[in-house]
């Protein structure tokens, strides 16, 4: 994973009402933290910081340059606005090259399994320990023709060189059934229906077929 750069700049106001100010400015009020030093509170390009941060993934690594001096900074948490979906602050971790870090890594399945089967991705990320600038932006885990029944547990993952699992081995993390039927997704809706007291109105063709059946009796 190579590190995006970024020039910041350090932050002095802090608050609601300074980062209001910030964003205004279409900047990104964030933090450094890490190696025992005490929190450095920075200010990112809004645009640039959005770009490198969408290209390095969750785990995205930056070059932050503040006051002619770079940090690796490794990112940690992203607040993001659940309305304008704008980025609203950035906790980062400081790193130093060759240190090792551990991080969550998703899981990207690639192929297609077999037909008429389920696949239900238990574990969404694995936890690892990888040298912070070579941390995986995903872990493939191949379906293709998987039949129902098949199991990938985090031990099964193949890992990029020169990172370790951390999740437990034994974790399952895809998990390959048999499709449920027709028959069987209409009595688990009915079921959930029920449970929550909702009551579905009855369909033209019941009416009808429930009307046939009575006529039928009647004339018995």
């Amino acid at each position: 994973m190579s590190a995006e750069k970024i020039t910041a700049e350090a932050r002095t106001e802090f608050g609601k009402g300074a980062a209001r100010r910030i964003r205004r400015e279409d900047k990104i009020p964030a933090v450094v933290y890490g190696h025992g030093n005490e929190p450095t509170h920075i200010t990112l390009p809004g645009h640039a910081t959005m770009l490198a941060l969408k290209h390095g993934g969750t785990n995205a690594l930056l070059e932050v340059e503040i006051d002619g001096n770079t940090h690796l900074a490794l990112t940690k948490q992203v607040q993001i606005d659940p309305i304008t979906r704008h980025i609203e602050h950035v906790d980062f971790v400081a790193v130093k090259r060759g240190e090792k870090v551990h991080v969550e890594v998703g899981i990207h399945l690639v192929g297609d399994a077999a037909r008429q089967t389920l696949v239900t991705v238990e574990q969404q990320t694995v936890e690892v320990e990888a040298e912070a600038t070579h941390i995986p932006e995903w872990i493939e885990v191949s379906i293709e023709g998987a039949e129902a029944g098949t199991q990938i547990h985090a031990s099964d993952l193949s890992l990029p060189s020169g990172s370790t699992l951390l999740t437990d081995p034994e974790a399952l993390v895809v998990h390959i059934s048999n499709a449920p039927t027709t028959e069987q997704v209409e009595a688990e809706l009915e079921e959930a229906e029920a449970e929550a007291g909702i009551e579905r109105e009855e369909s033209d063709a019941e009416a009808a077929a429930e009307a046939s059946e009575g006529d039928g009796s009647s004339e018995e």
